[in-house]
């Protein structure tokens, strides 16, 4: 079951502007794979991920595992990731929508206008972070061993995953930074911090999921991502500070987005 969690944990959550990164830095580091050191820098999360308007609406996502490196083998191999090499260059195709954004009670303010009507500004697109890890989740695991994916109603930045057996993986996203390029890449980072519970012991990573879309104006997909997914130690890991701050795995996928 630890083998299905962390195959669970590097898949992309579309949890995924609240921090910019510096100009160029997200992008080079797609470049520089898989040589990477630490974690990119992002600032603090707070609110949602807001995503450009052309990527609005229902896509059935093609996710293609394209590459997978272990930068620390053999003296640290994380637990599931040879196995998980089964899923390299076979194409996962699931469900997934991008929606104007709803915000929590607590967040919604009433501003009066002049003629005495409230006033509304821009429309943010996020992502349906419940519908599309759960279409993913159970994309990758089957429909029996996924239950269920609930978002805080306060926190956009806190689900939890519900799998057959009595056991949950709760993530919580902590860090983020975006950046668009001068040919109109959209590029986002996300750090997440995961917990699995309902095992023998609580297991504890750090997730940072790095992902550039693309938009194709005169081709089917109509949106192309690259996106890579890299697996940090916990404090909790007995080999925490032999790793330091290097990913112990990093997992490379191609995605394709086609219109519903």
């Amino acid at each position: 079951m630890m083998k299905v969690i962390l195959s669970l944990c590097l898949i992309v959550l579309f949890l995924l502007p609240t921090g910019e990164a510096t100009a160029g830095e997200l992008a080079e580091r797609l470049m520089n794979f898989p040589h990477w050191e630490k974690m990119t820098s992002a600032k603090s999360a707070t609110g949602d991920l807001v995503y450009p308007d052309w990527m609005a609406g229902s896509w059935q996502v093609k996710s293609t595992l394209v590459d997978l490196v272990a930068p620390l083998a053999p003296q640290i191999v994380t637990p599931g990731f040879e196995d998980n090499r089964r899923y390299l260059n076979q194409p996962i195709s699931f469900a997934v929508r991008f929606v104007p954004e709803q915000k929590p009670l607590s967040q919604l303010k009433v501003i009066p206008s002049a003629n005495s009507e409230s006033s509304e500004s821009a429309v943010s697109i996020v992502a349906d972070r419940a519908f599309n890890s759960l279409n993913l989740a159970q994309a990758y695991l089957g429909d029996r061993a996924v239950l269920s994916v609930k978002v805080d109603p306060n926190s956009p930045n806190r689900q939890i995953t519900l799998l057959r057996g009595n056991r949950q993986l709760v993530s919580i996203v902590s860090a983020r930074a975006t950046e668009t390029t001068s040919d109109d890449q959209f590029i986002t980072t996300e750090v997440f911090q995961q917990l699995f519970k309902g095992g023998s012991r609580p297991y504890f990573n750090t997730v940072e999921s790095t992902t550039a879309y693309r938009q194709l104006l005169t081709s089917n997909p109509a949106i192309e991502a690259d996106q890579v997914t890299a697996i940090y130690l916990s404090p909790q890991d007995p080999n925490y500070f032999t790793a330091g701050s290097r990913p112990v795995a990093l997992y490379r996928y191609r995605l394709e987005f086609f219109p519903k």
